[in-house]
């Protein structure tokens, strides 16, 4: 193997590197990690989401609201539309006992269910996605101080040799701005998730929206 050339590896970096090079490159492994393991979890979830989306339609055929319920829970595994469905039945078969809410008429009353039935749903749709907008955001910026830790410690040693040739600089650098690269690599994925989750919810809370209109014109004919 050519020295030169030899001198460009990850190996040799690892080796040069200190503590703090170590810990970085121990921070962008785990972030990488994690954001793979929640973007192959929402690609999952989402798949299965938007694969039980049509079942609301099929839900307004069955004869009647349990019927409804029981068959759109087969075909939403991911209990985003169903909570809608399950409230409005309950909503149906409420019991009059004195309550704050029971002293709203029916279309408040609807309107409050139905709401907290939404905000589960978009708690579910959206866990995860702050988690991967801070690694897209970050990761770069730890990748540059990997960068930045690395050049000033490959100058720092070049400058006790009391002699400076570029050789003995180009490969220490080079091999620091490979900490960028890897800030990069994690970042780039995280945050082409983040935006392909993005739609892929906005989708859905435009449908458990419009779902949330008809149940609640259903509860209150």
């Amino acid at each position: 193997m050519n020295p030169a050339a030899s001198q460009f590896t990850l190996s040799r970096f690892w080796e040069q590197g200190d503590a703090i090079s170590h810990a970085v490159a121990f921070v962008l492994l785990a972030m990488s990690l994690v954001s793979w393991f929640f973007i192959l979890a929402k690609a999952y979830a989402a798949w299965r989401i938007r694969r039980g989306a049509p079942a609301v339609a099929a839900f307004w055929d069955a004869p009647s609201m349990q019927d409804g319920v029981n068959a759109l829970s087969l075909a939403d595994p991911e209990k985003i539309f169903l909570p809608l469905a399950q409230q409005g039945a309950a909503q149906l078969t409420a019991s009059s006992r004195p309550s704050l809410g029971g002293e709203m008429d029916r279309a408040a009353q609807a309107t409050r269910v139905l709401r907290g039935a939404i905000q589960t749903s978009t708690n579910r749709l959206e866990s995860g996605l702050t988690l991967l907008a801070s690694i897209g955001a970050t990761a770069p910026f730890v990748g540059l101080l990997g960068t930045v830790w690395g050049i000033y410690h490959a100058l720092a040693n070049v400058s006790s040799h009391g002699t400076v040739q570029i050789d003995k600089v180009a490969g220490p650098v080079g091999e620091a701005l490979v900490m960028t690269a890897i800030g990069l690599t994690v970042a780039i994925p995280a945050v082409l998730a983040y935006n392909g989750f993005n739609r892929v919810n906005r989708l859905t809370l435009a449908e458990l929206d419009a779902f949330a209109h008809d149940l609640h014109a259903y509860l209150t004919k």
